[in-house]
């Protein structure tokens, strides 16, 4: 039997945010997978509303599970530390091996000392992922050349020479100003950090890329780095979304022929990733939405997740989408409440250890028959349940700080093996429930989607071979565009 040569760990680091490390990760992962390896994804600090629990009850950022997915591995708290969880502009709540730690505003968070003990834990973390896998598959953070915050860095270059990873800096070209973004990254590194970089990979490049070969000398000179790969855009391959950055390009209006499906767009939205197997749905039509006008046109509304309910449900009810579900429901429309979104359709929720801010209790849109007390502990787990509807078996994870009392007869949304109920089905068009990734379940989709739609049997989604298949192009497109024999090469111990 041949014995698989381990790989130095490999890191994608960055000119900025939202140049495409997560996604370029995760086609390395597959490529890995598909070449007879045992990869396995790492980032030191996430900072995401995104969020998934792993079979032992742990929160981590939902990047690093798509990326283990592509890897066709479970996920494991130590792919992802440290994951920081905004609850406001100017703080967050920090997550250290999976588990709250509490909330820091952003200057406790950055200029305290103990930055080094989450670099300690960070780096034990990668330790023991690397003991079992190989290659590690790295991401980085932002930008690497942030010369005000690099001394107290967890994610980049300090975890990549811990690591002795070969790092590449990726670029997005669609942006602009691709030579300043990438050579002043490079002269503003250190000579040890300058010794990680093994070569540039430009990203989102709109047309054909031999047009770029005059661009790609001039910063292999200026750099003394190849530029490794150049790779399309691309709109053609579908892979979940880290953060609410991605937000901004998905659609904001309803549209004709299929199911309109509204999702409330709430300033502190949490794990849209609950609806990405709608968003793929052939009959559906998802969109966001913070208009009233817009959220009238559809048929199937849904109040998701929230990092701050309290101060969200606020903010609907000003600005007059609380007013526009209330009227929604008692039109008969289809309205549905996932987490903090079923919190709000309840009676009132209560903050009395002021998890959320100052402001102690607030009434909800009445709607649901229930009312929340936010709790100091947060509850994190897999599940497995029976949906009420139809007594099928399925999937999800709950990640909540309250607790959910219903006043009169239960009339659960689902049930766990061991007897506990969750949620309230008030009818087959109004319900609500603290389960993500209820709707990955495809007879909880048909129950959603049947009353409107003929053709849900001819055009019924496989999201999760949908999934693989998306995996598997993304490696393709990476292969077809990468100097993968060179990046084999910088990956020889």
């Amino acid at each position: 039997m041949s014995i698989i040569t381990p790989l130095r760990p490999i890191m994608f680091a960055g000119t900025g945010s939202d140049v495409g490390k997560s996604a370029i990760a995760a086609g390395f992962c597959r490529i890995f997978r598909q070449d007879g390896f045992h990869p396995a994804p790492f980032k030191a600090q996430n900072m995401s509303l995104n969020s998934y629990v792993t079979a032992d009850g742990l929160e981590m950022g939902r990047a690093q599970v798509m990326q283990a997915e592509a890897a066709g591995i479970p996920c494991q708290s130590d792919m992802n530390p440290v994951l920081l969880k905004p609850t406001s502009d100017k703080s967050s709540q920090v997550i250290l091996n999976g588990k709250s730690v509490g909330n820091q505003s952003a200057y406790e968070y950055f200029m305290a000392n103990d930055k080094q003990a989450l670099f300690t834990a960070a780096k034990a973390a990668f330790d023991r992922l690397s003991a079992k896998y190989s290659p590690i598959v790295m991401e980085g953070a932002g930008s690497i050349s942030e010369l005000n915050l690099k001394h107290r860095d967890i994610t980049n270059l300090r975890m990549a020479a811990h690591a002795g990873a070969a790092t590449y800096l990726v670029g997005d070209i669609d942006k602009g100003g691709i030579f300043g973004s990438v050579y002043g990254t490079i002269a503003l590194l250190t000579p040890e950090e300058r010794a990680c970089m093994k070569g540039i990979i430009i990203n989102k490049f709109r047309g054909d890329a031999r047009l770029f070969e005059d661009g790609k000398r001039m910063l292999e000179d200026l750099t003394e780095l190849p530029v490794t790969g150049i790779l399309p855009y691309f709109r053609d391959i579908y892979l979940e979304q880290e953060d609410s950055v991605s937000l901004e390009s998905k659609f904001r209006n309803a549209a004709q022929g299929k199911i309109n499906i509204a999702v409330v767009l709430l300033r502190r939205l949490s794990n849209f990733t609950d609806f990405d197997r709608l968003e793929n749905d052939p009959c559906v039509h998802l969109f966001y939405t913070q208009d009233p006008a817009e959220l009238e046109k559809a048929s199937i509304i849904i109040v998701p997740g929230s990092k701050n309910t309290i101060a969200d449900l606020l903010v609907i009810k000003n600005n007059g989408m609380a007013k526009a579900i209330v009227a929604a429901h008692k039109s008969g429309k289809t309205v549905v409440g996932i987490c903090g979104g079923y919190q709000m359709l309840g009676a009132s929720i209560a903050d009395p250890f002021h998890v959320e801010g100052t402001l102690e209790s607030i009434p909800g849109l009445g709607i649901l028959p229930v009312s929340t007390i936010l709790q100091k502990e947060k509850t994190t787990l897999q599940c497995q349940f029976t949906f009420s509807q139809n007594g099928l078996p399925g999937t999800g994870y709950e990640i909540h700080m309250g607790d959910t009392e219903v006043k009169g007869t239960p009339s659960p949304v689902v049930t766990f093996a061991d007897g506990r109920m969750d949620g309230y089905y008030l009818d087959h068009k109004t319900w609500g429930t603290y389960m993500h990734g209820i709707l990955d379940n495809e007879h909880v989709i048909d129950h959603l989607l049947g009353q409107y739609s003929q053709e849900l049997v001819d055009k019924r989604l496989d999201f999760q071979a949908f999934k693989e298949q998306q995996y598997d192009k993304l490696a393709d497109l990476i292969r077809a565009n990468v100097d993968m024999y060179q990046i084999y090469n910088t990956l020889k111990f």
